[in-house]
């Protein structure tokens, strides 16, 4: 199986493999999948995370709003009464203004922060050397989905991120997250400065040794070639400069020994015992 580490410009995404034999056309499909559906667990967690703070999304009409205002406006947040958590809420305000304020109790909170972590861990980056597939991601979706379950049986309001994201009706338009994301028929991958054509297979490129580990590139299509890998990694470079550091320091300690005093000591005379010898020792000239 030959390897891939998927990255978006120069920030590591995840780890892949596939068969030499694979297509390119399918291998684009799937590494595009899997890139999109680990954003979509990354903006889950982060909502997740909020929601265990300061509990449901408030009506659009009153985000943002100050409690004077709402009562003077006469908005009413009746979602928000019948989205209650499991065993209680605890007001905590959001001072952002886009939750109400009545977050889970502390058991529950921590049913939803426990399941984020557990979530982040499947779909890691590089780092844990996991091989990511869609059947993790989606997994990931599912412990997500069950947590919140738990947690506001009732369900989440219509207008809930959380809730929007899991009906695949999210709105990202305007956002960060929507420059992130990469349409399937839109994709390109990326190797050696060369764009892998979906028209041929991975072996195509990379050769028939199944063994291979390769560092693709996944960018949306129209944005031209993605920049080339450096020579060397930041840590090979940090460890390079660290040496450098190490041995300039060396050969400074080096020249402030090299006194070279000791050369004018009777000791350090080599023909010291030639003299001794010939009776022409400790002569001194005078002028008379």
């Amino acid at each position: 199986m030959v390897v891939l580490h998927v990255k978006r410009g120069d920030e590591s995404q995840f780890l892949l493999q596939a068969p030499g034999s694979t297509e390119l056309e399918e291998l684009t499909i799937q590494v595009t999948r899997v890139y999109n559906g680990r954003l979509k667990v990354q903006r889950l967690c982060t909502e997740m995370e909020e929601l265990a703070e300061h509990g449901v999304f408030l009506p659009p009409n009153m985000q943002g709003l100050t409690e004077e205002q709402i009562q003077e406006l006469k908005l009413k947040d009746e979602w928000g009464e019948k989205c209650v958590p499991s065993g209680g809420s605890v007001f905590k305000k959001d001072d952002i203004g886009r939750r109400n304020g009545q977050a889970p109790n502390e058991k529950m909170k921590q049913v939803l922060k426990k399941t984020v972590e557990e979530a982040k861990a499947i779909v890691s980056k590089v780092e844990a050397g996991v091989f990511v597939t869609m059947e993790m991601v989606k997994d990931a979706l599912d412990q997500l989905r069950g947590a919140v379950m738990i947690v506001y049986p009732m369900g989440l309001p219509p207008y809930d991120p959380i809730r929007m994201e899991f009906e695949n009706k999210e709105d990202l338009s305007g956002t960060q997250a929507a420059l992130e994301v990469i349409q399937e028929a839109e994709a390109q991958l990326w190797w050696a400065a060369k764009e892998l054509r979906r028209t041929k297979k991975l072996s195509d490129y990379v050769g028939r040794n199944e063994k291979t580990k390769i560092i693709v590139k996944i960018q949306q299509r129209g944005q031209g070639a993605p920049a080339r890998e450096p020579i060397i990694s930041s840590e090979e470079h940090k460890q390079l400069m660290l040496f450098y550091h190490r041995r300039q320091e060396e050969l400074k300690k080096l020249e402030e020994n090299d006194d070279d005093s000791c050369l004018n000591s009777p000791w350090a005379d080599n023909t010291a015992l030639k003299r001794h010898f010939h009776g022409v020792k400790d002569i001194k000239w005078r002028p008379r």
